[in-house]
């Protein structure tokens, strides 16, 4: 894994520095024109460029840029025995793919059993992940990962959800806690059935820590569930008052909230929660039947609407060794589909819902064992964010 390594003489910087000579508008259009792993390197070789680089006006005129140009993020855990590699594949969604993908990979080099990190959704480019009380936020663009401090717990069920708080510009951290207590064993009850009793949150960055923060709506995250950010508000899914809810939480003023769900037999059962045309919406697949896209309307109001998408039979298409579950919607409004068991070479589907066509998007040279674990992300922007 290439490391961005800082210059142990920050004057070298100013020694031949060639872009101090350039005008700040051609070098604002060179860096437009790098990679986000050039850019970060470049954050240290030059200090002329390093003042361009940091500025707020660069950085949102990047990311508004890299959202333009979103692509697929696919996250492979795994490898033989005590030697385990979590490797990242940041390939382009443009079609035709070309015939490298225009992959961008990093590698980090785990070493131990059980290593495995459960990894959020990416926000701004950035990327969380969580491995029992240890957590890390990574660029998987420049390949810089950070660790953040321990989560402040016993050994407990943990949910943690990642996000960026537009209004003070910062990332942050949430994470929720259950204790597991030796009444709730003997009586049978498992520690993802239990309430959430600690709600801890912390914003990414140098010597910050854990607190503790109040939530008023006491509630059962749903684990397998991930949470999404959007606006500066984290979303998940979680049982409230025994129901099925949509908890959010507001980055800015760290005050949860609750939204009441439609009374859906199905929607009370699962549901894949998804960004979809700027709404917040509740997929809900069935084994051979329809899609059915609950969209939140309106926030405040708890409104929503129902779409239902049919799609013709996955089976007749690509068999029935292949069981499919919905991951999300492309900006595009195409459907990802990828498969439950992995297959090798590995694949995902994009299904149209106008035209009725799927698209079968096959990464042939991602190298993976058969009990590898792969995650796949969508409408991931690239960002050069330095940690």
């Amino acid at each position: 894994m290439k490391r961005v390594k800082r210059s142990e003489k920050p004057d070298e910087r100013n020694v031949n520095d060639p872009f101090k000579k350039l005008p700040n508008d051609m070098n604002v259009v060179i860096l437009m024109k790098l990679p986000p792993g050039s850019i970060a390197r470049l954050h240290f070789a030059s200090k002329h460029l390093s003042s361009i680089i940091l500025d707020k006006k660069f950085t949102e005129l990047y990311m508004t840029r890299s959202s333009t140009q979103p692509r697929h993020l696919v996250s492979v855990h795994g490898g033989r025995e005590y030697v385990k590699m979590q490797r990242f594949h940041s390939i382009s969604q443009e079609y035709p793919l070309s015939s490298n993908h225009d992959k961008v990979s990093c590698k980090l080099d785990l070493y131990g059993p059980h290593l495995t990190y459960e990894f959020t959704p990416p926000v701004r480019g950035l990327i969380c992940g969580r491995n029992g009380t240890k957590v890390k936020v990574g660029n998987p663009s420049t390949g810089q990962f950070v660790f953040l401090p321990r989560v402040k717990t016993i050994k407990k069920n943990i949910l943690s959800v990642f996000g960026y708080d537009p209004v003070n510009d910062v990332y942050k951290v949430l994470c929720m806690t259950v204790v597991s207590k030796r009444s709730n064993i003997s009586r049978g009850v498992a520690p993802c059935d239990a309430m959430s009793e600690e709600h801890q949150v912390i914003t990414v960055g140098a010597k910050q820590k854990w607190r503790m923060i109040e939530c008023k709506y006491p509630h059962r995250h749903y684990s397998g569930s991930q949470g999404i950010c959007r606006d500066g508000v984290m979303y998940y899914l979680a049982s409230y008052k025994e129901k099925s809810s949509l908890m959010s939480f507001d980055l800015s003023s760290e005050h949860f909230n609750v939204t009441k769900l439609p009374e859906d037999d199905t929607l009370q059962q699962c549901g894949e929660l998804v960004n979809h045309a700027g709404k917040i919406t509740i997929a809900t697949l069935q084994c051979f039947g329809p899609v059915d896209l609950w969209v939140l309307e309106y926030v405040n109001k708890e409104i929503w609407s129902k779409a239902v998408v049919v799609m013709p039979p996955l089976a007749d298409r690509f068999g029935m060794s292949y069981k499919f579950a919905f991951r999300g919607i492309l900006g595009n409004g195409e459907m990802i589909l990828t498969p439950i068991t992995t297959p090798n070479p590995f694949f995902f589907l994009c299904y149209n819902p106008e035209g009725g066509e799927f698209r079968k998007i096959v990464i042939d040279d991602i190298v993976h064992y058969s009990d590898d674990t792969i995650q796949v992300f969508f409408d991931h922007a690239e960002s050069y964010m330095v940690l």
